[in-house]
């Protein structure tokens, strides 16, 4: 692997992949703040830890390299000026505005291990744990009720939607909803303070700091040329545009982006809810989406104007000719069978990992798609999920590959 990043497809041999292992940040969900903070249980932290720890044995076991979010921001702040200055971007972008609250969090921070600090800048700071004396702000007097100085960040374990490698460069995502902003903080500081990294001239495709929305579950890297990706509640039309753009102008070999157009609900948050790619020619589909659907083809048209195509036809003919296949094959979660199809949907039964072509992670509790998913020829890997479940995310979304061999 001579480059630092590489993804030209969703099922080329995954070599290096970052997730993050659930902490304590999840200790901190309670009822009252679920919808805040984009739940809707509460997972038991010891039991999520185990699944996921189960998931990276899949992974390392079948040669992929496992990164960790922590571990790369604790070696990309080796110095305490670096501490520093971290913790104060991080807590201006936790919205905090106060300069006395500032100055007596980084204190708070600044006298912990790094270890620690990283534990608690992810898990939230409640105001019972630290005294703050003379209050300077009617916010912070209005906002006496409310639990946490610093929000936890209980979404961290979906490393997919912070960023996205296309190709050898990456983007950093403008993420939709407020509770998960902070995540791409983290990336965007790995990738200009690690040593790997930051001197690696690496091509950022978004900056986070667009003010268009797109998350990483609604991009999926079909081939080195085309890329799908989702119009959804979280990702914008205006977002897709700019990044289409830089991706054709900064010759990054993609030459279409092919725009799905999703449902903005809650079951079809992403487009890798609904649609991943397992095989050269397999595809696992909810059945919601396999009939005529608006399907945007961007391609570039002389060196700046982009020229936009309708289609209105089954998800099968889009992808045939897209990827120059006489056939493809849609695999339906739960079979097509509305009731099977809705409760493995609801726990991500299309939301598979391929980690090569035709081998795939999935959740063991979408039994069904998985033993359909066998009888069409692909190798399932399967993971326990009661936990990690909870938080609607399967393992696609808790993965962000950075490197995977070219078909």
């Amino acid at each position: 692997m001579n480059k630092v990043l590489n993804v030209g497809s969703e099922i080329g041999r995954l070599r290096r992949v970052l997730l993050h292992r659930p902490g304590k940040e999840i200790e901190n969900l309670v009822p009252e703040y679920l919808g805040k903070l984009l739940f809707d249980d509460i997972p038991y932290l010891e039991a999520a830890r185990m699944e996921h720890d189960g998931f990276a044995t899949i992974l390392t076991e079948n040669g992929v390299e496992v990164l960790y979010l922590e571990d790369l921001l604790m070696e990309s702040l080796e110095t305490e000026e670096k501490r520093y200055d971290f913790l104060k971007n991080f807590l201006r972008e936790s919205s905090i505005t106060s300069k006395n609250l500032t100055e007596n969090l980084i204190k708070y921070l600044m006298d912990m291990s790094l270890f620690t600090m990283m534990e608690k800048v992810m898990s939230g700071i409640r105001k019972d744990e630290i005294k703050i004396e003379n209050i300077s702000s009617l916010t912070e007097i209005l906002n006496n009720k409310y639990p946490f100085y610093l929000d936890p960040m209980p979404n961290l374990y979906f490393t997919r939607d912070p960023g996205a490698v296309l190709g050898n460069g990456i983007t950093i995502n403008a993420m939709h909803t407020s509770a998960r902003k902070r995540e791409t903080f983290f990336l965007d500081w790995i990738f200009n303070h690690h040593s790997i990294y930051k001197s690696k001239n690496i091509p950022h495709w978004y900056g986070r700091d667009i003010p268009y929305s797109i998350e990483g579950g609604d991009i999926l890297v079909l081939s080195p040329k085309i890329v799908a990706i989702g119009c959804s509640e979280r990702t914008s039309a205006e977002a897709i545009e700019i990044l289409a753009q830089r991706l054709f102008k900064n010759q990054s070999g993609f030459e279409k982006v092919l725009v799905f157009e999703i449902p903005s609900c809650r079951a079809f948050m992403h487009l890798d809810t609904v649609f991943t790619m397992v095989d050269y020619d397999k595809f696992t589909i909810h059945p919601g989406i396999e009939g005529p659907l608006n399907v945007y083809e961007i391609t570039q048209e002389g060196e700046e104007r982009l020229n936009f195509k309708v289609h209105h036809e089954e998800l099968s003919k889009v992808l045939m000719k897209a990827l120059k296949l006489p056939s493809v094959e849609l695999i339906r979660c739960g079979g097509g069978d509305a009731i099977v199809s809705g409760r493995e949907q609801w726990n991500d039964g299309s939301n598979t990992l391929a980690i090569s072509p035709g081998v795939v992670i999935t959740y063991n509790r979408n039994y069904v798609t998985n033993e359909i998913l066998t009888k069409k020829g692909i190798k399932v890997l399967t993971m326990p999920s009661a936990e990690l479940s909870r938080g609607r995310g399967g393992p696609r979304c808790m993965s962000m590959p950075l490197y995977r061999d070219d078909l």
